[in-house]
């Protein structure tokens, strides 16, 4: 029953919606017709009646100019009631004379037809024109002259009778059409939306079934919008069932992930344990120094010896920390990660400039060849894989050497590219080096206080934005390495 008065109320809503919408149409349309045809009524009896007022005007100039012994004002006082009568005969219209101090002076009509026309007198009195409307009647005084002077006026009677039948015609035939349109527009709105209105109670209906819990419904047979929309919360249903379906899996997934972080806890501690002779190496030469600084505490040759080796073997000992906790942390969970739509250009730019004083340092040139391009990926984790290029393109470069650092968008992947003028790479060594504590000469490493791990890390942290890292060239001139994204065009 609820549904029923439901059905009703949005079926004459829509329908009396778009009746007026018709109506409204039609008003506006039958308000625009009526007033131009008003306006060209108008503009056609103050044309005709103009001209009349002319000839009225030119036959008097010429029966005056006639009477040689009578001035145009005397002419017209004496002669009013001839000559109104005349002009009556050639314009087919009722005309009355005045003289130019407002005296009747000529008639071809009877004095219940003249109308009140004071107002519109004194105005024609100043050599202007003036019409009145009174009921049906037109009065139109227009002044007579003779040369540059006025002598008196001419009165016209122009009946609107035909002009406003026309008119009330036109506008009973828009009253009975916007009335009908009305109508019309009503019952055929009502039944057109009968329809929708019946595939509404059965989207409720299904909609009702779901927040009950029951998830079997039929699929409506409808071609529409409605019959879309139905198909939707079919899906939403089947969809739910599944979700329940997932959050018991999910239950399931999240015991096992506990199991995972267990491990996970075990791997790093295992991984740490692998690399910790990784460290002896550094260890050993500081402890070394030490213990010759306390054999020979006055030799300064060996003071400053020690103090340079200790200096670089903790220096390459901290990297080295650093990057096998970075690795270490790159256990954890993607949702860890904050991927976001990234300007490729601007955060090159940022880091190079972070990089700049070590550039200087050394004397390497810096060219950038960038292009406007995005991607999607995590912010810290770009910034780690860009410094570890760049720093190891200036680590392994020549002497007043130069970095170039290029960025373009090639069908749907950013490439980002490192190039240095170093001594470049074995052939052999081109696929290994992204394996964790790899270094071509151990003691060039040890020299520049490279680690072995830098390389190894940007492949990892690269892989997990969804990209790769390749090394691209080597060889005398230098080498270049290559980092591929998933382009992600901004938001237009």
């Amino acid at each position: 029953m609820v549904a029923a008065e439901m059905g009703i109320s949005i079926k004459i809503k829509f329908s009396v919606f778009l009746a007026i919408l018709l109506l409204l149409t039609v008003a506006i349309l039958s308000i625009l017709v009526l007033d131009g045809i008003k306006r060209d009524q108008q503009v056609q009896y103050e044309t005709f009646l103009a001209q009349q007022a002319r000839t009225a005007n030119l036959y008097f100039i010429q029966l005056s100019l006639g009477e040689s012994t009578l001035m145009p004002e005397a002419f017209l006082s004496s002669r009013g009631k001839e000559l109104a009568e005349q002009l009556s005969k050639i314009s087919g219209q009722l005309v009355v004379l005045y003289d130019k101090n407002g005296n009747k002076v000529g008639e071809s009509v009877a004095k219940s037809e003249t109308g009140n026309v004071k107002k519109a007198l004194s105005f024609a009195l100043q050599n202007k024109i003036a019409y009145q409307e009174e009921g049906e009647s037109l009065y139109y005084l227009a002044p007579l002259t003779a040369g540059s002077e006025q002598v008196g006026v001419v009165q016209l009677y122009y009946s609107l009778s035909r002009n406003l039948e026309f008119y009330h015609s036109i506008r009973t035939l828009f009253v009975t059409v916007g009335a009908g349109v009305f109508l019309g527009g009503f019952l055929f709105g009502f039944f057109y939306f009968n329809s929708f209105a019946n595939g509404i109670f059965v989207l409720k209906k299904m909609t009702d079934r779901i927040r009950l819990g029951q998830y079997e419904i039929e699929v409506p047979r409808r071609r529409d919008e409605l019959g879309k929309l139905g198909e939707g919360i079919y899906d939403m249903s089947r969809q739910i069932v599944k979700t329940i379906g997932d959050m018991q899996a999910e239950q399931q997934n999240l015991k096992l992930a506990v199991t995972k972080l267990s491990s996970l806890e075990q791997q790093q501690k295992q991984f740490i344990g692998n690399v910790t002779h990784e460290f002896k190496t550094p260890l050993t030469s500081v402890k070394a120094y030490l213990d010759l600084l306390e054999m020979y505490p006055d030799d300064t040759e060996l003071r400053e010896t020690a103090r340079n080796n200790i200096r670089r073997e903790t220096g390459r000992l901290y990297e080295m920390v650093d990057k096998v906790l970075q690795l270490s942390a790159l256990e954890k969970y993607d949702f860890e990660y904050t991927m976001e739509k990234i300007d490729v250009k601007q955060i090159i730019l940022r880091i190079c400039g972070s990089l700049k004083g070590r550039m200087d340092k050394f004397q390497i040139r810096l060219e950038t060849e960038l292009t406007e391009a995005c991607i999607e990926a995590d912010r810290e984790s770009m910034g780690i894989i860009l410094i570890n290029l760049l720093d190891n393109a200036i680590k392994y470069n020549k002497a007043q050497g130069s970095i170039r650092v290029k960025s373009y968008e090639a069908g749907s992947n950013v490439f980002i590219e490192i190039s240095d003028t170093g001594i470049g790479m074995p052939p052999d060594a081109k696929d290994r080096i992204f394996e964790p504590f790899y270094t071509i000469d151990k003691n060039r490493s040890r020299q520049s206080g490279g680690s072995g791990l830098g390389l190894s890390l940007v492949r990892k942290l690269t892989e997990k934005q969804g990209g790769t890292v390749s090394l691209a060239e080597t060889g005398p001139e230098g080498s270049t390495f290559r980092l591929c994204f998933p382009s992600s065009h901004p938001a237009g």
